[in-house]
């Protein structure tokens, strides 16, 4: 059974719905923090943030979907937000996957609408292709859902997480990059004041997951995730079900992947925004009309 999650700052607390349930599950001795929003009788709608974010980042299209039939279940992942530390070891696509799969399963979630960015891409993916039967609906943003190309060169932000000197220098001391979190967006006022303040709140006294989901990313086609992510991309390109994708094009991280993930989904309603890396903080009420479209399309 779901625990009570411990209370939030007011600062925090003030930024989410007033109706918001949160509530820590656990999946295998690891409690994840979980908010939950909407009719418990409702489509659930799974919506998984990447890194270094949490659930928080969903707030705006919770609120863009108020009274909507839809239940909004957003978690943190495991290491991040207000859901259990992890050790370093336990940072994969596959053991991610596992909990986010567990939590599925725990919260019975049937019929549901798949909602990702980020590293929650590949991670709702990679639990979702072993319970295809509880998927109805997919939206897509600024993610992930296949291998790199060979030849492929890593962005100097993940280059850097692999440089172990350096990178335990700007991640574990510097808190880099949850502190710069306005700077892949399109407008760079969308994250400042207490919104970057709810994203550090989290993190200040143990960042160590940070940088073990910035190694995740591969950096040769020899990278334990590239495995995984093969398996993420035959899965996208087999599901038929209704689906959108919602693509902030001005994302120095992702941004030129939009293409690729509209060939891996290409019957997928596309919405191009002007929106930076976390789009969900630029662009909510996109986000809502696609989920809500694509809720109204599941058969």
């Amino acid at each position: 059974m779901p625990a009570p999650a411990p209370a939030l700052p007011d600062f925090i607390a003030r930024q989410l719905p007033s109706d918001i349930e949160r509530s820590l599950v656990d999946v295998g001795g690891v409690r994840l923090h979980v908010m939950q929003l909407g009719p418990s009788d409702g489509r659930p709608v799974l919506m998984l943030h990447g890194n270094p974010t949490w659930g928080f980042l969903y707030r705006r299209v919770a609120a863009a979907l108020g009274g909507e039939p839809l239940r909004l279940v957003m978690p943190d992942l495991a290491g991040l937000g207000y859901s259990d530390r992890v050790h370093v070891g336990e940072h994969s696509i596959a053991r991610h996957a596992e909990r986010i799969g567990a939590l599925v399963d725990a919260l019975d979630l049937r019929g549901l609408v798949f909602v990702a960015q980020d590293w929650g891409g590949a991670i709702g993916l990679r639990a979702l292709l072993e319970r295809p039967e509880r998927v109805a609906g997919m939206v897509l943003l600024n993610t992930v859902v296949g291998p790199p190309k060979p030849g492929f060169r890593p962005t100097l932000f993940h280059r850097l997480a692999q440089a172990p000197l350096i990178s335990h220098v700007l991640f574990r001391w510097l808190g880099f990059p949850q502190r710069v979190l306005w700077m892949p967006q399109g407008d760079r006022s969308s994250i400042r004041g207490d919104v970057l303040r709810a994203y550090l709140h989290p993190l200040r006294e143990d960042n160590s997951a940070v940088l073990a989901l910035a190694r995740m990313v591969p950096d040769s086609v020899q990278h334990p995730s590239v495995g995984e992510l093969e398996r993420c991309q035959r899965y996208v390109e087999r599901f038929e079900g209704p689906a959108a994708i919602v693509w902030g094009e001005r994302d120095p991280v992702l941004g030129k992947l939009q293409r690729r993930v509209h060939r891996a989904l290409p019957h997928a309603a596309l919405t191009r925004t002007q929106a930076g890396h976390f789009v969900q903080e630029e662009f909510p009420d996109e986000i809502a009309a696609a989920i809500r479209d694509v809720a109204r399309r599941v058969t």
